[in-house]
């Protein structure tokens, strides 16, 4: 496990820490008031780091919860609960994970977080849009606290205002996280080192180091992926015991450009482009590696934007979002053929982005309502961004008679709640009716299982 924390007493003003190195001790125990310790030691906060800390926890028991706390000259932090997954080779009877994206401050209040701890999931998995990186905008529910985000010191101060907010800080305190990104941790749809308005490439990638390095700063990451430069690695594997297996993808820093100058738009010959890529080549080949060796009975891709194909044109003719895995047909045919002729077992795909849920069965004919699927996608809404959403897009009904892989649709906003057990996965789309002010209760519109060794989404 990793341990985090960062020494900042005054977080959105620079950190308010003297630039000096500051020793923080830690400690882990196996009960709530930490009488039995089992683990403890001293880290430093260094200035280079924004004082955070990451500390890599080994030698303790599988599969069981443990508490920690950390210390720092007469301050002492809350306690925080994680886990430990279980051991190699096990068969764990289940998992409970949440997944979420897309958490715009201004948009609203991180109510889902609430209802989300109180389900006791094992584990958390983030899919990007921790923060946004755009300036105040006046009347919204609450208000960024500078102007857009570009220096070091920026986006350190927009992550601590992230992290100010309460609910946010008590589901890192209740369960560990996966996380990793999507574009506004740096720049809306910049692909690569490309960007999506007139910065040079070299201004991009200035900037991109930037962010990375405080998104590393402030999330729980092992050393292995500290930045370099303007580069970070990202995507990595997680096991939970035999049961399942998490690919955790990077779909933003090593993509090509958005064909066909980005958007909704209907498919030019670049879409079909064989070199086109939301992997690149050694991220793509890594995970076909990692899915080729896995025994689990269940893997699941934590990525960014949807995978399956939605047609938002209906009758002749396709309209497609180019920023999605539609703008990149040949990438995506390289997945679903190998998913279906390697025979992955029970191929699971969660996605975000999109601030709203949409379930679907990935195919690799995607106009025959009745052929097999080789996996299926379920791609939750956001927990703020957009605002309180509404029931449906407009048009769905269009989309739904478009798309028979399509089984559901909701544009509000929230979170996906899932079990896996040996047998299925169940996921429940959690829903709140508003965001823009607090004390939202939680909703449950839909839920579906697939049964392992069955590809296809079913209702519960």
């Amino acid at each position: 496990m990793v341990l985090w924390t960062r020494l900042a007493p005054k977080p959105v003003e620079g950190g308010g820490m003297p630039d000096a190195a500051v020793a923080v001790e830690w400690r882990v125990a196996e009960d709530e008031g930490m009488k039995r310790v089992v683990k403890k030691g001293t880290s430093m906060a260094v200035p280079a780091l924004a004082h955070s800390v990451h500390v890599e926890v080994a030698g303790l028991r599988p599969d069981r919860w443990y508490w920690y706390q950390f210390r720092a000259g007469g301050e002492v932090s809350p306690v925080g609960r994680t886990r430990t997954a279980p051991a190699a080779g096990s068969m764990p009877e289940r998992l409970r994970y949440a997944f979420a994206s897309c958490q715009h401050w201004e948009s609203g209040y991180f109510t889902a977080y609430e209802h989300m701890a109180a389900e006791n999931p094992d584990l958390v998995v983030h899919l990007g849009d921790y923060i946004y990186e755009g300036s105040p905008k006046p009347g919204n529910p609450r208000l960024h606290n500078s102007q857009e985000i570009v220096t070091l010191s920026d986006y350190r101060n927009r992550h601590a205002l992230y992290k100010t907010d309460k609910a946010l800080q008590n589901m890192h305190a209740w369960a560990p996280w996966i996380v990793t990104w999507d574009d506004h941790e740096v720049d809306n749809n910049y692909a690569g080192d490309i960007a999506e308005d007139k910065q040079t490439r070299q201004q991009l990638l200035e900037r991109r180091a930037s962010a990375y390095q405080a998104y590393y700063e402030h999330m729980p990451l092992r050393a292995g992926a500290t930045p370099k430069g303007s580069g970070m690695l990202l995507y990595r594997n997680l096991s939970w015991g035999g049961l399942a297996n998490f690919t955790v993808l990077d779909t933003r820093q090593y993509r090509t450009d958005q064909p066909c100058g980005d958007g909704r738009k209907a498919p030019c010959k670049e879409v079909f482009d064989p070199a086109a890529t939301l992997l690149g080549a050694e991220q793509h080949a890594w995970m076909e590696r990692q899915l080729g060796s896995s025994r689990a009975v269940w893997n699941i891709l934590a990525q960014q934007v949807l995978m399956a194909k939605l047609d938002f044109q209906r009758g002749d003719g396709e309209l497609l979002s180019m920023d999605q895995w539609s703008g990149y047909e040949a990438c995506r045919n390289r997945v679903l053929q190998f998913l279906d002729q390697r025979k992955i077992a029970n191929p699971v795909v969660i996605t975000g982005d999109i601030h709203s849920n949409w379930a679907c069965d990935l195919k690799l004919d995607w106009r025959d309502g009745k052929a097999p699927a080789v996996g299926v996608e379920l791609v939750g809404t956001s927990i703020t961004s957009g605002g309180d959403g509404a029931e449906a897009m407009k048009g769905i009904d269009d989309v739904y008679a478009e798309n028979p892989h399509l089984k559901w649709h909701s544009a509000r906003r929230g979170y996906v709640s899932c079990v896996v057990t040996p047998k299925q996965t169940r996921a429940d789309y959690r829903t709140l009716p508003y965001v823009a002010k607090p004390g939202a209760p939680v909703q449950t519109p839909r839920s579906f299982v697939v049964e392992a060794g069955r590809a296809g989404l079913q209702n519960a």
